[in-house]
């Protein structure tokens, strides 16, 4: 019966030893596709930042210039703030909402006529 003990202890051991070295190997890949998301959203991150702030600089130094020559106002100042196009949310949006429409209303449309052709099969 110890004997049983000892050989079920080493299978148990054998077991958890395999699960963990899983679970490192699955933790390394899991930790590799976190560190590139993560380096991608550093870069996105920076990049936008690096283009918001030559805008943000240029319009501060138009914003100076014509308030030395006492023409700055609020009409320019929300002028020269307003955002020029649309973001890129908008526009997948533009683009993905008709999309999605048409593919509801074709589902809903096939689900509808399935439907009726299935009461129409259990009505006979």
């Amino acid at each position: 019966m110890k004997e049983d003990l000892l050989k079920k202890a080493e299978e148990l051991e054998e077991t958890l030893q395999a699960q963990l070295n899983l679970i490192k190997s699955d933790s390394q890949d899991w930790l590799k596709v976190g560190s590139g998301i993560l380096a991608g959203g550093l870069v996105a991150f920076g990049l936008v930042r690096l283009l918001k702030g030559k805008k943000n600089s240029k319009n501060k130094k138009i914003m100076n210039v014509l308030e030395k020559e006492g023409l700055l106002d609020d009409e320019i100042v929300a002028k020269l703030n307003a955002k020029k196009q649309s973001g890129f949310t908008a526009r997948m949006a533009a683009i993905l909402l008709p999309m999605a429409i048409a593919y509801g209303r074709d589902k809903l449309i096939n689900g509808y006529f399935s439907s009726q052709e299935e009461e129409k099969e259990d009505g006979q």
